[in-house]
């Protein structure tokens, strides 16, 4: 199994968020791991290690994991690996005011221009 390793800047922040504050990462159940490698050699952010003693795949580094990512519980077909309620994304999103820095990011960036932004959450009007 591979070391612990310091969290890599590049890893650091989501969206503005330490990543640390994030809980979003795979949960590998043991009992239904084949030990195939599949999400070890298939993670681009190499967020899992093999255990070779136990033949079996470890998350090693579960801040490297993108928020929202799914696709190795998506490529595990012995639906060995599990993730956080997706509605837990969605609702940071909202909590965090995500989308304000995703405005600007496509502002400072050009692809966005100022005046054709359209919030893609309309005010909510909760009938009483």
């Amino acid at each position: 199994m591979g070391e612990k390793t310091k969290l890599d800047p590049k890893f650091a922040y989501w969206k503005g968020i330490p990543r640390e504050e994030i809980t979003w990462h795979p949960t590998v159940d043991e009992s239904r791991c084949t030990g195939c490698g599949m999400c070890v050699t298939s993670c681009g952010r190499k967020v899992f290690d093999y255990d070779w003693e136990r033949r079996k795949a470890v998350v090693a580094r579960p801040l490297q994991c993108m928020v929202g990512c799914t696709s190795c519980q998506v490529w595990c077909i012995f639906e060995a690996i599990s993730f956080p309620d997706p509605e837990y994304v969605r609702d940071l999103i909202k909590k965090r005011k995500v989308l304000s820095l995703v405005k600007k990011q496509l502002e400072e960036e050009g692809i966005l221009k100022r005046s054709s932004f359209q919030n893609p959450f309309p005010p909510i009007h909760n009938p009483d």
